[in-house]
């Protein structure tokens, strides 16, 4: 991937090409059901952040396949659970609204996992839908005895009927090719909805905050759950440095103290992590500053919360500045 630059008309429409097949496609399931990760494996890069924290996708991320049989423009949702904040009840609205829009809906299910009364929950939330469902067994990877997973789809095949099921791992890629090609066999024929080097509806400010997100995720582990939000509020290209100021909202003044660290070894670390994902992603060097910011109820401030969405590529403008794009020697 790298900082789009071409510009105008014409380089739009170059991009632009007829595909045999395209639809929209919404990747639902339990918190910590492997959405994100499929959804990576599927663009061959990285659109969203990965954590087996429940709840890490906050947002309907938009990943874009594009291949020459057609385009599959991907919805990363948010795990279905009960809401408890304005957070959360807009995350449930985001399933919701992309269900009704989505072509074929890929149920994912955690083959390791116990199937629960939220599986059940998702069946009923699935059961009037229109697109078509197809069940997807992640993490097959964690099963030894392969035949352990004929139950479950006998399971899954008794809740829906007549549905497919597909077991993949995305982590190694199995069956992901599978799946793949189930999903270009059934989106309805019709022309790309994007352009095919556009990966990701998201602008990168929004990515920038997501890694860094991720990054203090993976080293706080427990400690800070569902409690800390970032926004990006200085995004500033230069001709050699990409300079990016963040705010790392907690709840509280002690989870403020965890994110620092001691003698700020914990900010040091994230930082340092981000700044050098992004680097590789966004293909530029950056300056990444992060400061962190006590707020009780930012999970319930509209203000922060709109902050936090990922944007919209405008696709009509025929310039991409600023939103993931392919590398064209990819």
């Amino acid at each position: 991937m790298k900082v789009g630059s071409e510009s105008g008309s014409d380089a739009g429409e170059a991009r632009s090409t007829a595909a045999a097949r395209s639809g929209l496609v919404a990747l639902v399931g339990r918190p910590n059901a492997g959405k994100s990760t499929l959804l990576n494996a599927f663009i061959g890069d990285k659109v969203a952040i990965v954590s087996d924290k429940p709840q890490t996708t906050r947002n309907r991320i938009v990943g874009i396949l594009s291949e020459e049989r057609g385009q599959a423009v991907l919805f990363d949702l948010p795990g279905v659970h009960k809401p408890l904040h304005k957070m959360n009840a807009r995350m449930m609205k985001e399933v919701r609204s992309a269900l009704e829009e989505a072509d074929i809906v890929l149920h994912l299910v955690d083959s390791a996992a116990e199937w629960g009364g939220g599986e059940e929950y998702l069946f009923e939330l699935l059961g009037p839908v229109k697109p078509l469902v197809i069940g997807v067994l992640t993490k097959i990877d964690l099963i030894r005895n392969k035949n352990e997973l004929l139950p479950l789809i006998e399971r899954y095949q008794n809740r829906r009927p007549g549905a497919d099921v597909v077991p993949i791992s995305a982590l190694d890629g199995d069956g992901v090719d599978e799946l793949r090609s189930e999903l270009f066999k059934r989106l309805p024929e019709g022309p790309a909805l994007y352009p095919e080097d556009l990966t990701t509806t998201q602008t990168e400010k929004f990515f920038v905050a997501e890694v860094v997100r991720e990054k203090l995720l993976e080293r706080t582990r427990d400690e800070l759950p569902y409690t800390t939000g970032v926004v990006v509020d200085l995004f500033d290209e230069g001709d050699t440095l990409l300079r990016i100021e963040a705010i790392i909202y907690v709840e509280r003044k002690s989870q403020k103290g965890i994110v620092i660290g001691k003698g700020g070894s914990m900010i040091k670390a994230v930082g340092q992590a981000a700044r050098e994902e992004l680097e590789r992603v966004l293909g530029t060097k950056i300056y990444l500053g992060l400061r962190v910011k006590v707020h009780s109820r930012w999970r319930d401030d509209p203000r922060v919360l709109i902050e936090m969405e990922p944007g919209v590529a405008d696709i009509s403008s025929g310039s991409y500045d600023g939103f993931l794009t392919k590398d064209p020697e990819e």
